[in-house]
């Protein structure tokens, strides 16, 4: 499995020392847009704070909207696993292992059609080889628009 080009991704004891700001700071990439390329960068998710156990992001509703011009469920899918598989990471050996979502479901309580709307994860379980989060979606008036559950795998790469 190929990473990234643009994630340098630290080493988990250097990631130990990183505030969860400085850590949302490098997953937002070198210019603050996202890693380009990714689906992350395209739906403008913009990360908060990152640690092991929870972590936050912000997605614009604009740009991301279904035809009768509400928030997208599926982009809040995508926020959803987007938090979930970065918050995995934080809890492995970036050289060894990565985790990848391998089941996600949401449902969708109240819609949105303008602002933003921000993402926070907690970790439910973690164990060696899969880790469960579950994910709130709120408005900025901070009324929870989408509740999410996403499991990811653990993957080994490298040597």
């Amino acid at each position: 499995m190929t990473l990234h080009p643009d994630l340098n991704f630290p080493a988990p004891e250097i990631l130990a020392r990183l505030t969860p700001e400085e850590l949302a700071a490098l997953m937002n990439g070198p210019q603050g847009g996202g890693l380009r390329g990714t689906l992350c960068a395209r739906l403008g998710i913009e990360f908060i704070g990152i640690a092991r156990d929870r972590l936050s992001a912000r997605m614009p509703v604009e740009g991301n909207l279904q035809p009768a011009g509400r928030l997208h469920g599926g982009a809040n899918l995508a926020l959803a696993e987007e938090l979930a598989s970065v918050g995995s990471w934080v809890n492995l050996d970036p050289r060894k292992q990565v985790a990848v979502g391998v089941d996600l479901s949401g449902t969708h309580v109240r819609g949105v059609s303008g602002g933003f709307v921000t993402g926070e994860a907690t970790l439910a379980y973690r164990g060696r080889s899969v880790l469960v989060w579950t994910v709130e979606i709120r408005d900025e008036r901070r009324r929870l628009t989408s509740l999410a559950r996403c499991t990811c795998n653990v993957v080994s790469v490298g040597g």
